[in-house]
């Protein structure tokens, strides 16, 4: 892989927002953020001036959350900082997925009618923000388990050439059953059937979890720091 093929992933929400979620994206200037309900992350230019920042915080409003995560700039001293987290991008570079263990459950794809369940088992597992209209940025998958949702993962941003997978999470009660290896498998193929390049992010603390995706075939390509911060 060329180092200029992987260069829209030093930006992937900015290069997402502009790029094919503009439907899905507010901008005002040269700011942009999603809708709300969709997604919390924000983009600004590389280099940002007082007029960007003042058109982002117009957008979100006032003591609107920003994402920040893949912006390496800085807000204004007056935006309140609400967490910072170290992590890593990891890029798919196997020849073909992994094919995971079999595992029991009815993998399904998720759409509007099951986000009451899919937000039930965000909040019950914390895979990362995930919002009412999430499911809008792509495919999003399930595994139910007695047609109890137990486990899902999905689509997130889309820079060109490339598509993050996220949301990747298992119910307690399930866990050690090889479903986010199915699940995670499944996506993957999913995506290269499109002659794109799957790529995720992931907490330097999830150790469990940066495992499971080296063994399926990604490889760390940078660090990265989850940044959020509130407007004034």
């Amino acid at each position: 892989m060329r180092s200029e093929d992987a260069a829209v992933l030093d930006d992937p929400v900015g290069e997402s927002l502009r790029g094919r979620h503009t439907a899905l994206a507010r901008r005002l200037g040269r700011a942009d953020t999603y809708l709300p309900g969709v997604a919390t992350f924000c983009a600004v230019p590389r280099d940002p001036d007082a007029t960007d920042w003042t058109d982002l915080a117009r957008l979100l409003g006032r003591d609107g959350f920003a994402d920040l995560f893949s912006c390496r700039a800085t807000p204004p001293p007056d935006w309140e900082p609400v967490f910072v987290l170290d992590g890593r991008q990891m890029i798919w570079t196997g020849d073909r997925p992994v094919e995971p263990r079999a595992a029991s459950g009815d993998l399904v794809e998720l759409g509007a009618a099951d986000v009451p369940e899919m937000l039930d088992l965000a909040a019950r597992t914390q895979p990362g923000p995930f919002w009412p209209r999430t499911h809008e940025l792509g495919t999003y998958l399930g595994i139910r388990a007695g047609g109890r949702l137990v486990a899902m993962a999905g689509e997130r941003l889309r820079p060109p050439g490339w598509t993050e997978i996220s949301a990747v999470c298992t119910a307690p009660e399930a866990r050690g059953r090889g479903h986010a290896a199915r699940l995670v498998s499944a996506l993957v193929s999913g995506v290269l059937s499109r002659n794109e390049r799957p790529f995720l992010h992931v907490a330097e603390t999830n150790t469990a979890a940066i495992a499971l995706y080296d063994r399926l075939g990604f490889e760390s390509r940078t660090q990265v720091t989850f940044r959020g911060f509130r407007t004034p």
